[in-house]
């Protein structure tokens, strides 16, 4: 088993049913390699919904190792970046490979580091995989200034910009900033705060809205209070305009499992954030 800078016990893998997340993503485990790390990231982003449900419902169980397997794998909750790429590097190292986890600012210098992805070293690369930034890339890009890949209707790049003369990688989608992030090492605290910042701030975006997201066989996905949006590749970008019941029912189509009392508080709190 390989080990990343921070160790192994300071992210708890063996707290996650790594073979029961393989199974769900119906993925063979095999010796690492770049066709393995790009068969686990599509697969993760096709099987697991980025959602911001449980924080909307008020009662988020935590991002500690045990409960993000659980949220994701067996409750099927869906979840956010955190759960994801803290799920998705356990998976990894387990399988060998050699990971370094990052955090990242969304969008602008400006904002506070709530983002997370992985960073996993493959035939001397560095490639940086995102599975939990909603509307984001199917599978890994090296980490390498002008890299770019091209997923058919939508270009990812990798850039390098500075941040007072700190240097950062920008992840850009069509040119535009997703995204920026470093190198620095990170350890378990750091998503702890992370979380508590995007789960209980009044001013989140993940309290103030509510985002459901999943890459599907027929294209992207977005459920939000007001509609759903839907990508397919080649083809006009379709919105469409939902009432509340009608959001929570593509909620649970996306993936996240709700119970039928779940299902109508969401519905009240849809209603709510519409205003």
């Amino acid at each position: 088993m390989s080990k990343s800078s921070a160790t192994n016990s300071d992210w708890e893998i063996d707290e996650f049913d790594i073979p029961g997340y393989l199974s769900a993503l119906d993925i063979t485990p095999g010796p690492p390699s770049l066709g393995l790390l790009e068969q686990l990231h599509r697969a993760h982003v096709f099987t697991f919904p980025f959602s911001n449900v449980e924080v909307l419902l008020g009662d988020h169980p935590g991002v500690k190792p045990a409960t993000v397997g659980t949220q994701l794998v067996e409750r099927r909750r869906g979840g956010y970046c955190f759960e994801h790429s803290q799920l998705f590097a356990a998976a990894l190292e387990t399988l060998g490979f050699s990971v370094r986890r990052a955090l990242g600012r969304v969008r602008a210098l400006a904002s506070p580091r709530t983002h997370m992805t992985v960073l996993v070293d493959v035939d001397g690369v560095r490639y940086l995989c995102d599975p939990g930034f909603g509307f984001s890339v199917t599978g890994p890009i090296p980490l390498v200034e002008g890299a770019v890949r091209d997923e058919g209707d939508r270009e990812f790049s990798i850039g390098r910009i500075e941040d007072e003369g700190w240097p950062l990688w920008a992840f850009q989608r069509d040119g535009e900033m997703e995204h920026v992030l470093d190198e620095s090492t990170v350890h378990a605290a750091d998503v702890s705060m992370g979380h508590l910042k995007t789960s209980t701030d009044p001013e989140s975006v993940f309290l103030n809205h509510l985002m459901v997201m999943k890459h599907t066989p027929e294209g992207h996905v977005t459920v939000t209070e007001t509609g759903m949006t839907v990508r397919v590749l080649g083809k006009p970008t379709v919105q469409e305009s939902l009432e509340p019941g009608q959001v929570v029912v593509n909620v649970r189509a996306l993936g996240v499992a709700l119970t039928d009392q779940e299902a109508e508080q969401l519905i009240q709190i849809v209603a709510r954030l519409r205003g």
